[in-house]
Parts: structure tokens; C-alpha cells; sequence
């Protein structure tokens, strides 16, 4: 009669092999750039889960935000009050007019020019997205603590703000290829 085979036996899988917890290395976590992108990713998962995915996107909650503040501006106007680029800009505003959010109309003094302001549908989604996104904003920033939020802000304000000096090599490039 044959033998029956031998089984090996093997240590339960948690005991087999401690596995050292990697740590990130200071290249990313000292990175202004990575870090930006993971705090942005954050922020908009926050806003997500706040205002959900049938409100307005965070883009739009600014686009409508800064015609609000600015009503009957241009277009152009809107782009630097925003940062969003003018291509992206004119196609946000036709949806958001399409959607009934936005009016449009030729500006008196320049007829090339547009001028945007608000419906009454702009104003109604702008007032029932903005506490959402008061929420969204306070969690958001709840991890940095009160004494350094200030400066937080003033950080990013200076970083943002900064939106030509960031575009300026890349356009003086383009003119040097030509």
C-alpha cells in the first residue's frame, strides 16, 4: 500500500511575515506641489460629500459666486476674478445659460464684449449651494489648527494670485518655437 503524501505544514498567515510599514519619503511629503494636489483632492471629495453630485461643481459654484459679486461684469472680468481660463470660462457660462443659471448680453460700451449676471434660478441655486459649501470649507480646514489658519489663507492667496507668473515661461516658450 502506498504512503500517503506528506503535507506541509505552514504558520497561520498573520504569524508568517511582519511586514514593515513603509514610510512616504521626504521627496513627496516636502513637496509644495504634491501636497497642493492631495489637499485639493481632499477638498473636493469634502465638497462632494457635502453639496453631492447634483449641485453645482465647485467651478460653477465660483463662476456663479463671482457674478454675484460682480453682476453685469464681462466675461474677461470674470476670468480674473476667477483664475479660470477664458476657453474653459465661455464654455462653463454657455451651459450655465443653457441651464437657465446665467443671462448674457453685448456690453453698451464694447459690443464685443459680454456682459453676465445671474437669473433668478442663478440666485436660488447659488443660495441653496452656499451653506453646503460653508460646511464643505470648515471641514476642509479643520485639520490645520485655529492659531495658523490665517496664515494658511494668506499662503494660498499669495500662491493663487500668482496664476500670470505661473503661465508667463510657458507662453515666452511658445513665442521663442514660433
Amino acid at each position: 500500500m502506498a504512503k500517503p503524501a506528506k503535507v506541509k505544514k505552514t504558520a497561520p498567515r498573520a504569524a508568517a511575515k511582519t511586514v514593515k510599514k513603509q514610510t512616504i519619503k521626504p521627496v513627496l511629503t516636502d513637496s509644495p506641489g504634491h501636497l497642493l494636489r492631495r489637499a485639493e483632492q481632499r477638498a473636493a471629495n469634502i465638497y462632494t460629500q457635502e453639496v453631492g453630485t447634483s449641485g453645482l461643481t465647485p467651478r460653477q459654484y465660483v463662476v456663479l459666486t463671482a457674478v454675484a459679486a460682480y453682476e453685469g461684469q464681462t466675461q474677461t472680468d470674470l476670468v480674473s476674478a476667477t483664475g479660470v481660463d477664458r476657453s474653459t470660462l465661455a464654455d462653463m457660462i454657455a451651459r450655465m445659460i443653457a441651464n437657465g443659471l446665467l443671462d448674457r448680453e453685448r456690453t453698451e460700451g464694447d459690443h464685443r464684449a459680454n456682459s453676465v449676471t445671474l437669473t433668478a434660478a442663478g440666485k436660488r441655486q447659488l443660495a441653496a449651494t452656499a451653506a453646503k459649501v460653508r460646511n464643505a470649507e470648515k471641514r476642509v480646514i479643520a485639520p490645520v489648527p485655529a492659531s495658523k489658519r490665517a496664515v494658511l489663507l494668506e499662503c494660498l492667496r499669495a500662491m493663487g494670485g500668482r496664476m500670470d507668473d505661473a503661465k508667463a515661461p510657458a507662453k515666452a516658450a511658445a513665442r521663442r518655437r514660433k
